[in-house]
């Protein structure tokens, strides 16, 4: 019997600019002490200098497409079998790769030295859209490393 209780997902509104579910999960991730405004300043500043730089009409479609390109399809799980542990490739959830895209593009926007978050974010998301930079390399090793344990697949349950 299983312990673990199922959470009940919590639906949330989509943001007041875009009429948006995804950009608002994302500005919640970007969001820290509970300060959504500026978060909201720093994602709307960022979605418009994505637009200049990629020069997309539409800034949430860029967005999303951004997103798309950084989103995973495959990782690796550990297992305990026998004595021994095997890295098992398995397939992420819809929710999951989201998710993973939208905390990797932040990481590596608040890791960009010497910019606002602003500008990291955009400069992140801008090289998503081209896949290219960082966020699109650990999606690349990610799968890399899931494509290299593809011998234990069958201990996936």
């Amino acid at each position: 019997m299983s312990r673990r209780r199922r959470a009940i997902k919590r639906e949330i509104d989509p943001d007041p600019v875009y009429n948006s579910l995804v950009l608002s999960k994302f500005i919640n991730k970007v969001m820290y002490s509970g300060k959504k405004s500026t978060a909201r300043k720093i994602v709307y500043d960022a979605l418009e200098k994505l637009a200049k730089r990629v020069k997309a009409d539409n800034p949430l479609v860029a967005f999303e497409q951004a997103l798309e390109n950084a989103k995973p399809s495959l990782e690796v799980k550990s297992r305990r079998i026998g004595g021994a542990t095997y890295q098992v490739p398995i397939e992420i959830p819809t929710d999951r790769r989201i998710s993973m895209a939208m905390k990797w593009i932040i990481d590596f926007s608040r890791a960009k030295a010497g910019r606002s978050m602003e500008d990291g974010l955009s400069a992140e998301l801008a090289d998503c859209f081209l896949s290219q930079g960082s966020t699109i390399k650990k999606k690349d090793d990610t799968h890399r490393m899931a494509e290299a344990n593809r011998a234990f697949a069958h201990y996936k349950w």
